[in-house]
């Protein structure tokens, strides 16, 4: 079955689907055996963790290209991808739609900042016209190769233009032929209801931490008729205090031996990548005497 559909499946078989944000293809690989049914693969997270830059439209296509190509070839799950404002004009906007269909992607969002994009949940962000970002809408979705492949609407208009704004833009968008819609860095449960009062698309809330928007449960959100809870980098976040913490004992105290017990064990990511399987198969190929 095609990424696109299985995503819209995904959307469509839950009360609510939780999309995981993955930055590395292991990370993924936990999530899937953690019971996730979709991933994501987010702007911020290939700036940070796979360039060391920050989420301020530095990134490329090619980028985050590759991060999908990793996590979708070692994963089943349907995959969401941020393209931010898709790099530039409509034939960049094509471009990228064709090369994230091809990595195996399953649905991307596309926002209405400008080039010089900041992240969602910033202030001073600078959108482009209503028109613009409807043109944006119409290249992504002339350029998608299957049917089933999502096209999903970000708008930042909320904290540039208030609620009223965004419900206009979200209704042009939903016209050029968006399939769902991500408003983002909503500040009350109330703007969600409103929204999906209104729009008969699948609704994405972004649970991000430490942002504008408040850190609601799964049955907050199902309540407020959103179809889509998206957690970006709460697996990262976690991942680099972890890290931080290490780094610092070891170099401060000339050892590791008390955080050892923070790790993952050797067996334990031996059985995430079933290592041992590999090795069996080395052994069945090649300990028979090269026949």
């Amino acid at each position: 079955m095609n990424p696109g559909k299985l995503f819209r499946e995904a959307v469509d078989n839950n009360a609510i689907l939780q999309c995981i944000g993955a930055t590395t293809a292991y990370h993924a690989i936990m999530a899937e055996k953690s019971g996730a049914q979709s991933l994501y693969v987010s702007g911020g997270g290939v700036a940070a963790g796979s360039l060391g830059v920050p989420d301020l439209g530095i990134s490329t296509l090619n980028d985050v290209a590759i991060d999908v190509e990793r996590i979708s070839a070692r994963t089943e799950l349907p995959i969401l991808v941020d393209i931010d404002t898709g790099w530039g004009g409509s034939f960049n906007i094509s471009r990228a739609i064709y090369t994230l269909e091809k990595a195996g992607a399953g649905a991307v969002h596309i926002e209405d900042q400008v080039q010089q994009k900041r992240c969602g949940h910033r202030p001073n962000k600078e959108l482009v016209s209503k028109s613009e970002m409807v043109d944006r809408i119409k290249s992504a979705v002339d350029a998608r190769r299957c049917d089933d492949f999502v096209i999903m609407a970000r708008t930042d208009s909320l904290a540039v233009h208030g609620l009223e704004a965004s419900i206009d833009i979200i209704g042009d968008c939903i016209e050029a032929g968006a399939d769902m819609i991500f408003p983002e860095a909503i500040t009350d449960i109330g703007m969600y209801k409103k929204i999906t009062s209104i729009f008969d698309v699948p609704v994405l809330a972004n649970i991000t931490e430490f942002g504008k928007t408040p850190l609601l449960t799964t049955d907050d959100l199902a309540a407020a008729g959103v179809k889509i809870a998206l957690y970006p980098l709460s697996a990262f976040r976690a991942a680099n205090a972890a890290a931080l913490k290490v780094y610092q004992e070891i170099i401060t105290k000339g050892t590791q031996q008390g955080v050892v017990d923070t790790m993952q064990t050797r067996e334990e990511l031996y059985s995430y990548l079933e290592y041992h399987e590999y090795e069996k198969k080395l052994d069945n190929l090649f300990n028979n005497g090269g026949q």
